[in-house]
């Protein structure tokens, strides 16, 4: 029992565990992104021209290894907080935002 309870806090402390259990379904993200996300991130995360001439900001490809290389907390936060003119998105619920996360890392550029 004990060397499941050291394995375990290890596998905690390491962040094999919580990645694990923060892990979302990308189906499931892409459903919410659609409603959510898609209209100024475009339907592939390529970013909607459109929206970013009227704000007048810079749209990143979210398949990109620049949104790619932040980490799924970075991306959370982006999320429900917002980040320069993008607002936080309410319309995510938060026990949704894992799948969201999810399918943002289904687009990174190969």
């Amino acid at each position: 029992m004990r060397l499941i309870t050291l394995l375990t806090a290890a596998l905690i402390s390491a962040g094999s565990v919580s990645s694990l259990a923060a892990a979302g379904d990308a189906s499931a993200g892409h459903a919410v992104y659609d409603k959510s996300c898609k209209a100024c991130h475009g339907n592939e995360g390529q970013g909607n021209p459109g929206i970013a001439k009227a704000m007048y900001v810079t749209i990143h490809d979210l398949g990109s290894a620049d949104v790619q290389g932040k980490s799924d907390a970075e991306l959370r936060k982006i999320i429900t907080e917002g980040k320069g003119k993008m607002k936080p998105v309410q319309s995510v619920p938060a026990d949704q935002v894992p799948n969201v996360i999810a399918y943002i890392r289904s687009l990174a550029k190969k």
